[in-house]
């Protein structure tokens, strides 16, 4: 082999050579390995271990899903509830709206005041006719219903 390294060192020329040295040469070897005899012994130990740590993680797996689970449910929970706030505190402002725009409309006074616009009068003495059951003469007995005939002025 020393041979060899000497009859390599005078086949390159004294310009190229390396002036540091740089270590052996990686030399690799291919060793072909049989393992078609070999047998896996089976443990028994080895086996009830690895099912009690599969069981064991998924244990923790489900653990950990359900606390996850719970959690984003009451996050979304939360939301809920502050939109179903915030829906009835619109409808709590609309209502109340809706409740003074009535009180205005129902006003007598501006009633009358549009009334007395449109060229209506108070009614005379004898034109209102109480639907609730009132008599208007004052007599508290059942009225029997007649059939009268009523004549127009001009005809």
């Amino acid at each position: 082999m020393a041979t060899a390294a000497a009859a390599l060192r005078m086949a390159v020329p004294a310009a190229r050579r390396n002036t540091f040295f740089t270590g052996t040469p990686e030399i690799y070897f291919a060793k072909a390995i049989d393992n078609s005899r070999l047998v896996k012994v089976e443990d028994p130990g080895r086996t009830r271990e690895m099912k009690q740590f599969g069981t064991a993680l998924a244990c923790l797996f489900l653990l950990v899903f359900t606390y996850a689970w719970q959690h984003f449910r009451a996050i979304e929970y939360g939301y809920q509830i502050e939109s179903a706030k915030r829906e009835l505190s619109d409808l709590t402002e609309m209502n109340r709206a809706l409740r003074l725009e009535d009180a205005s409309l129902r006003d007598p006074e501006r009633i009358d005041v549009m009334a007395r616009r449109m060229g209506l009068v108070p009614p005379e003495p004898g034109q209102v006719i109480r639907m609730d059951g009132a008599p208007v003469d004052g007599s508290s007995g059942p009225v029997m219903a007649s059939a009268a005939v009523t004549v127009l002025a001009g005809q």
